[in-house]
């Protein structure tokens, strides 16, 4: 034997079957969940990429808006009614 035999490496503790299936439920859980994280990032890429494709060819299309002018401020004195 080329290996030192110690109590750690001669005897490999055993899980109980509640450890064993609570370790499946949570990788099974915790897969789920990353794959669900990766999709909705790919996603957010995506419609990221496309909103800013889409912005720089409106920016390319259309001439810039010139500015609307201020609408006049009545200058009309409010009186209360008399009624």
């Amino acid at each position: 034997m080329s290996r030192a035999v110690a109590k750690q490496t001669l005897f490999k503790p055993n899980q109980s079957k509640a450890e064993t299936r609570a370790d499946t439920t949570d990788n099974a859980a915790r897969a789920i969940i990353d794959d669900e994280a990766a999709r909705r990032e790919a996603k957010t890429a995506k419609l990221r990429r496309a909103r800013l494709e889409n912005e720089a060819k409106l920016a390319l299309e259309s001439p810039p808006a010139e500015p609307s002018r201020a609408k006049k401020v009545s200058t009309r004195s409010t009186k209360p009614s008399t009624r």
